[in-house]
């Protein structure tokens, strides 16, 4: 576990601000925390951020904050009120990056647009992460993950032909929208280095997902070429599935590489298909993606999880175990990779959840704190922007904080 007095990551001196609520924008700041970045989450006064009551909850703490919430000092501000307006501003002529994901319009409507931004600080960067993006004929609607993991593709190549498109049971949209905004920041600020400026991002949750789909775009375009669902089965190369071992588990296989094909047909007995002509290709393979199954799957659904394990990879054949969270808590590699690592909370004490994104040697970033009670923060931040005890009560009594 890293401690306040260890962390002193890349980030650290950059100041941003979280307005944003749910999961793209709030994980894109956990993730510049997580590296050094003094975040500071603004949240509703009476309406908290909705991650704080989203899944399970120990004691009547949302666990999914302290996740989401960590390294994060919590105030809460009415952005609609003229008293939070004006604190907003004056933490904005204080920050580095604003992430925001109010529709497109609301922080206009309330005096807080770029324009009202810029002009108290030029070298802010204001991310701005919607459903659709700034502008377009579907900038106005209220937009989700869900929406985007359906408008990309994603659920339309996702699940078993026979079925119905599948939806993933995660914020996978939201997930890659977080990070891909948290990449836009830090480019935003390279740039600012150069040009002293700072600008707007516009980060429409719909794109990132695309992205990581693949060239299907190309595809079509130049061939006409639509993805349908395969299951876990791929276009690609094959065999690649799941298979039930003798013992009632599951491991996935794949063979992206030619080489690991065949090491897999020898290891399940069947070096006879090497020779096949259409063996020697992927895309090949796949059109043979029955044979190959039978192949594989007779061999694995005689043995236990611990013996086709051991067998692929002295043969050096790609497997891996289907886990849960419960396999992935006890395995030793991403116990040697410190992946699930313990933090000290005040609330509810030591708890397991996952570690910073990635390793640097030099300049590691570090969890300092979990996410805190809801607008804890709010005192000690508005005496450091430089408000006294009665104004902080006057802004209290007006319900600006």
């Amino acid at each position: 576990m890293t401690t306040p007095a260890q962390l002193h990551g890349p980030l650290t001196g950059l100041r941003v601000l979280d307005l944003a609520t749910l999961f793209a924008g709030p994980l894109a700041a956990t993730l510049l925390g997580d590296f050094g970045a003094e975040v500071v989450k603004v949240e509703h006064p009476r309406r908290p951020d909705p991650s704080r009551g989203h899944g399970p909850a120990k004691d009547g703490v949302g666990l999914w904050w302290k996740l989401l919430g960590r390294n994060k000092r919590a105030i809460t501000v009415d952005l609609s009120s003229k008293g939070g307006r004006e604190v907003l501003l004056g933490l904005a002529a204080t920050a580095d990056v604003v992430i925001e994901n109010f529709r497109p319009g609301t922080l206009e409507r309330w005096g807080l647009g770029w324009d009202e931004l810029s002009a108290a600080n030029s070298r802010l960067v204001l991310a701005r992460v919607t459903g659709f993006g700034q502008f377009g004929p579907y900038a106005h609607r209220p937009g989700f993950g869900t929406l985007a993991e359906a408008m990309s593709g994603f659920a339309a190549i996702t699940g078993e032909p026979d079925a119905p498109p599948t939806l993933p049971p995660f914020g996978l949209a939201d997930s890659i929208a977080g990070l891909a905004t948290a990449y836009a920041v830090m480019t935003a600020l390279t740039a600012r280095q150069s040009t002293g400026r700072g600008q707007v991002v516009d980060m429409a949750i719909i794109e990132p997902i695309l992205t990581v789909l693949g060239p299907q775009p190309l595809w079509y375009d130049q061939l006409g070429h639509v993805q349908p669902r395969t299951g876990n089965r791929s276009a690609n190369n094959a065999p690649r599935n799941t298979y039930r071992t003798a013992d009632g588990t599951w491991v996935a296989v794949s063979t992206s590489a030619q080489s690991v094909a065949e090491r897999v047909m020898r290891l399940v007995g069947r070096p006879e298909l090497i020779d096949e002509p259409w063996f020697a290709t992927g895309a090949d393979r796949a059109r043979h993606t029955d044979v190959l199954d039978d192949a594989v799957g007779s061999w694995i659904e005689r043995h236990s999880r611990s013996e086709v394990l051991a067998a692929f990879e002295k043969a050096e054949a790609a497997v891996a175990p289907v886990y849960d969270v419960r396999d992935v808590m006890a395995d030793p590699q991403y116990a040697a990779l410190d992946t699930v690592t313990t933090v000290d909370d005040p609330e509810l004490g030591p708890l397991r959840m996952q570690n910073v994104l990635f390793r640097l040697t030099e300049t590691p970033g570090g969890i300092r704190w979990p996410g805190r009670p809801h607008g804890a923060d709010t005192e000690a931040v508005l005496t450091e922007l430089g408000l006294d005890a009665a104004e902080i009560a006057a802004l209290r009594a007006e319900g600006a904080v």
